[in-house]
C-alpha cells in the first residue's frame, strides 16, 4: 500500500511539474523572437528546401529570409537563384507559408556584389564606385530604378544596399577592392546613396545603410576574423549614416563587426551598446530597423560564444539577427536561436520589453509593405 501511495504521489508530482513547465512556455515571446530571425537556406523550389527549414518557417521561428545565388559551403552556383521565373515562384511560394509577411532580402548592390546576375537573365547594375566616379545623379537614379523594379517584380522587400562606407582605403579587402563605395568623401556618398534610397522607397523596397559605424577605412575583412579599425577610422565615416538615417524613407541600418576602441574598448559594433544604442538610438534618435551583419562571420562567430553574440547584439539594439547560412550551414539555426534567446529572457539576461521593442518596430514596417 505504501509503495502504491509513493507511485501515485510521484505521478502527481511529475504531472504538476509538466503542467508548470507548460504554463511557463510563452507563445507570445516565441512569436516575437521569431520575427527577429533572418536566415539563408538552400533550394530553388519549395519542394527542394530542407523540411526542417520549412517546418520552422511554418512554426513561426523565422521572420525573414536572405537569398544567394552561390553556395559558399558547397562551392556551387546552386543555391536560390536560377532565372527570373524560378525566383519569382520561389519567393511567392515561401510568402504563402507564413501568416506574417516575411522579409525577403538580398545583397543587390550592383557591380561585383550582384546576386541577380545577367547570366541568370537579370540586367547588369553598375557598381557604386563607377557611379561615384562619373558623379551623375541621373545615372545613379537610372540604375537604382532598374534595380528596384527588378527586386519588386521578383518579390523582394529588403535590399542590403546601399553601402555608405567612405572609400578611405582603396586597398580595403572588402569595400575598396570590390568597388562597393561611392567615393572617398561623405558628401559624394550621401548624394548618390540618397538617390538610390528614394527610388527604392518609391517601389516599396527597404534599403539598408551599411556597414555602421564605417568599414571603408579597414585593412582587413570581418568575414575572415577580428577587424580592428581603431588606427584608421575617422568620425567622417559617421556622416553618411547620420545624414541619411534622418530621411523619412523605408530604410534600415546594418551593423559592422568591426572593433573600434575609440567608440567601445570592449566589443565590436554589432555587440556594442555604446555604438548602437548610445549613438544611433540615443544621440541620433534613430527609430528604424537595425539589422546585424551576418552573425556567422568570423569577426564575431569565432571570437564569442552563441550566448554572448545573441545577448549583446539584442541588448545593444539590433532588431533583426541575420544568419546567412552560407559561411557554414545549419538548418536548425532558427529554432536554436529562438530557444537560446528564450533562455536568456528567463534568466533575466534580456528583458521581454527589449524583445517587444524590436518586435513592434518589425511589425510596424511589415504593416506598411506594399
Amino acid at each position: 500500500m505504501f509503495k502504491k501511495l509513493i507511485v501515485i504521489l510521484l505521478g502527481i508530482l511529475i504531472f504538476s511539474c509538466g503542467k508548470d513547465k507548460e504554463r511557463s512556455a510563452d507563445p507570445e515571446l516565441k512569436e516575437m523572437i521569431g520575427q527577429m530571425i533572418m536566415i539563408g537556406f538552400r533550394g530553388m523550389e519549395v519542394d527542394s528546401i530542407d523540411k526542417e527549414i520549412l517546418n520552422q518557417i511554418d512554426s513561426g521561428y523565422v521572420g525573414g529570409l536572405i537569398l544567394f545565388d552561390y553556395d559558399l559551403v558547397s562551392r556551387s552556383a546552386n543555391r536560390n537563384i536560377r532565372s527570373p521565373q524560378q525566383l519569382r515562384s520561389l519567393i511567392s511560394d515561401l510568402q504563402q507559408r507564413s501568416e506574417t509577411p516575411l522579409f525577403m532580402a538580398v545583397d543587390q548592390e550592383g557591380g561585383l556584389v550582384n546576386r541577380l546576375k545577367p547570366k541568370y537573365g537579370f540586367p547588369q547594375i553598375a557598381s557604386a564606385a563607377y557611379l561615384g566616379k562619373i558623379n551623375n545623379p541621373d545615372s545613379t537614379r537610372y540604375y537604382a530604378s532598374l534595380n528596384a523594379h527588378n527586386l519588386r517584380t521578383m518579390g523582394f522587400n529588403v535590399n542590403f544596399a546601399p553601402v555608405v562606407d567612405i572609400d578611405l582605403n582603396p586597398q580595403n579587402p572588402v569595400i575598396g577592392k570590390y568597388e562597393r563605395s561611392y567615393g572617398d568623401n561623405a558628401e559624394l556618398v550621401i548624394t548618390h546613396a540618397k538617390e538610390w534610397i528614394q527610388v527604392h522607397d518609391s517601389l516599396g523596397i527597404i534599403s539598408t545603410l551599411k556597414h555602421f559605424p564605417g568599414h571603408g577605412s579597414s585593412d582587413s575583412d570581418s568575414h575572415e576574423g577580428f577587424t580592428d579599425i581603431t588606427a584608421y577610422w575617422s568620425e567622417e565615416e559617421l556622416q553618411p549614416f547620420k545624414s541619411l538615417s534622418q530621411m523619412d524613407y523605408r530604410m534600415g541600418i546594418m551593423t559592422a563587426h568591426v572593433f573600434n576602441s575609440k567608440l567601445d574598448p570592449d566589443y565590436p559594433a554589432t555587440l556594442s551598446k555604446k555604438i548602437i544604442q548610445d549613438i544611433l538610438r540615443d544621440q541620433w534618435k534613430y527609430r528604424g530597423l537595425i539589422f546585424s551583419d551576418d552573425l556567422q562571420m568570423k569577426a564575431v562567430n569565432k571570437l564569442y560564444d552563441t550566448e554572448t553574440i545573441l545577448k549583446n547584439s539584442i541588448n545593444s539594439g539590433v532588431d533583426v539577427l541575420v544568419f546567412g547560412n552560407n559561411l557554414e550551414y545549419d538548418e536548425l539555426i532558427p529554432k536554436e536561436a529562438v530557444d537560446h534567446i528564450i533562455e536568456l529572457v528567463e534568466k533575466g539576461e534580456i528583458s521581454k520589453e527589449r524583445i517587444r521593442e524590436s518586435y513592434d518596430r518589425i511589425m510596424k514596417v511589415k504593416e506598411n509593405l506594399k
